[in-house]
């Protein structure tokens, strides 16, 4: 069977990312789209930039096992968000569904979109010269701002269903959906104003 006649996978035989383009020169090679029937690498991907070797989408799925947390603290534990690969992956199919019905547009491509505008281009690092401590503006690798944004759609709406009458799967729809559309009330399009106006005030 030649390359020409093999068939095209899509993801869990629902969604074809074959058609689906990273816009953003910056992260093509950050965003791995290769199609794949089943998205499950068993963490087999400890090497250098091992992560642009895992399909985004399981690596979304990945982000949502630790939605708790923040800087370097395990702030919340959550009763949904398991180790539990089936799980997890569940919740981001159902939510996968919510968006497509939403926009009527494939869910993935939706998703990449978001990633694109949740992706901070500039961060504050602290440089120290002659004993006092500056802050500096630096440009964001590739690979920093997919993880970037994908912590931060995870954190939105693990924060939008905690204690709230919404659940994971809607609240994962709809961080998705405003981040894609570059809305204010997205908590990743927050965050990546405000990485970006502390780098410009850091210049």
């Amino acid at each position: 069977m030649t390359e020409q006649t093999l068939p095209q996978f899509k993801i869990f035989d629902l969604y074809d990312i074959s058609g689906v383009k990273v816009e953003d020169p910056g992260l093509k090679d950050a965003i791995n789209l290769k199609p794949k029937l089943i998205l499950k690498s068993y963490g087999r991907n400890v090497q250098k930039l091992g992560q642009t070797k895992i399909n985004i989408v399981e690596r979304l799925m990945n982000k949502l096992a630790v939605a708790g947390h923040r800087g370097k603290k395990h702030k919340i534990i959550l009763g949904r968000s398991t180790g539990k690969y089936s799980k997890n992956m569940k919740i981001i199919l159902e939510a996968f569904k919510i968006i497509e019905n939403k926009t009527k547009q494939n869910p993935v491509a939706v998703f990449i979109k978001a990633l694109e505008k949740g992706a901070p281009k500039d961060e504050v690092t602290v440089i120290e010269y002659g004993g006092a401590r500056y802050p500096q503006a630096v440009d964001v690798s590739p690979l920093r701002r997919v993880n970037l944004a994908l912590k931060h759609i995870i954190h939105g709406a693990s924060d939008k269903a905690f204690n709230k009458k919404k659940t994971i799967v809607e609240s994962l729809a709809e961080e998705i959906i405003q981040a894609s559309e570059n809305n204010g009330e997205s908590f990743a399009v927050r965050k990546r104003n405000e990485s970006e106006k502390q780098a410009d005030s850091a210049r």
